[in-house]
């Protein structure tokens, strides 16, 4: 049993360094095979360049060469004149021309009552909101207690002087006397006068404490209480804040280096994105001092009615700063730059071949995917828009839509 164990691990052994060795093998014959294969494609590479080099070299020194090479699949555009157009492309967000924060015509005071909420329809001269009037009530109601007094007073006063007069009028009497009772009438009713003043003043002081809307619009914010202060002021205290949707604008700050390519009049096209609605307007109204923060100037555009918008909305504004009538423009992708500069391709006759013709041209703006041809191009020109990649001047092409 000893003797047949033995035997068997030696098997084993064997098998298992038979198996290592096949193995490191296969690994062998797989990393030669793989580094013969990457040399050559290498070797191919070096050779498609050095044929492409070759087929430029005999194109330009034997034109018949071209005639025998094989066509080019390309595809071409006509090239034609039209209105280039280039926008300056910004955010900015609706605005409207008239929201009010409503602020008491008098000094803060406790709120004592709110006549509107938030969202509710309001109308210039409204009353939205009650102060707390005790104080004034109560200095109108003394006021008024003490012009009774003195309407009293001269009612007195003026009986005695009629009684003096008629006493005079009768040789009854001195004139002193006379003259006394209508000064007593004259003094109360400059009194009478003076504190009537006074309760139109006390009066209106007490008024203030109605706050009146001044602006047609709907409640946006409500942060004022009952039993807090009211102050209009959004920084400091309750406010009321009313927002007048009918009457909107678009607003979008513009970069500094691009004022002087824009200005009021201008045409634009703004999107509303979240409502999928766009219109076109123009800029109404452009600030003159260039913002610390933002670089920029503000601009605003006018909204037309009906546009349904609400302030805060995000807006995408474009805004025409380079106009271009009767130009050419061609895909961006189809000028391409070589050692002279920019050049496109484009298809000639040569006999009875169609064969690619290097254009050296001038471009100008840029705007999405299209760029402004200066020169180099003319009307019914073919441009290769396709197939462009790796054709040289003067190679073999054609074209299945011709």
């Amino acid at each position: 049993m000893k003797r047949i164990s033995t035997i068997g691990i030696v098997i084993l052994a064997v098998s298992f360094f038979t198996s290592c060795v096949n193995s490191n093998s296969r690994e062998a014959q797989l990393k030669e095979k793989r580094a013969k294969l990457e040399k050559l494609k290498s070797q191919k590479e070096s050779i498609d360049t050095k044929i492409a080099d070759l087929q430029k070299q005999i194109a330009v020194l034997d034109t018949g060469a071209t005639i025998a090479a094989k066509p080019k699949l390309v595809a071409l555009q006509t090239v034609q004149k039209g209105d280039f157009k280039h926008y300056l492309e910004l955010q900015g967000s609706v605005d409207s021309k008239n929201v009010s924060y409503i602020t008491p015509s008098g000094q803060p005071g406790q709120v004592k009552a709110i006549y509107v909420k938030q969202g509710d329809k309001v109308h210039k001269g409204q009353l939205v909101l009650k102060l707390d009037d005790a104080v004034q009530q109560q200095n109108v109601a003394a006021i008024k207690q003490q012009m009774g007094s003195v309407q009293a007073q001269l009612d007195l006063a003026k009986s005695v002087y009629q009684r003096q007069k008629n006493l005079w009028d009768q040789q009854i009497g001195t004139e002193v006397q006379l003259l006394q009772a209508k000064t007593n009438v004259e003094t109360l009713q400059n009194q009478l006068k003076a504190i009537q003043a006074q309760v139109k003043t006390a009066q209106e002081q007490a008024n203030q404490s109605n706050v009146y809307s001044n602006v047609n619009g709907t409640v946006d914010d409500i942060t004022a209480h009952v039993g807090e202060t009211f102050s209009g002021n959004p920084l400091s205290g309750g406010y009321i804040k009313i927002v007048n949707e009918t009457d909107l604008k678009t607003t979008v700050t513009i970069p500094e280096n691009y004022t002087g390519k824009v200005s009021v009049g201008s045409p634009v096209i703004v999107n509303i994105p979240d409502i999928n609605k766009t219109f076109n307007s123009t800029i109404s109204f452009i600030s003159q001092a260039i913002g610390n923060t933002t670089r920029g100037v503000t601009a605003e555009i006018k909204v037309p009615k009906g546009m349904d918008l609400r302030p805060n909305q995000i807006a995408t504004v474009k805004i025409l700063d380079y106009s271009a009538p009767n130009s050419i423009a061609v895909p961006l992708n189809t000028v391409q730059t070589g050692e002279n500069g920019k050049y496109v391709l484009v298809a000639t006759k040569k006999g009875d071949q169609m064969v690619a013709q290097k254009r050296d041209v001038t471009i100008g703006q840029l705007y999405g995917d299209s760029i402004e041809v200066k020169e180099g191009l003319q009307p019914g020109d073919e441009l290769v828009t396709e197939g462009y990649q790796g054709l040289f001047d003067g190679e073999a092409i054609f074209t299945t839509s011709k």
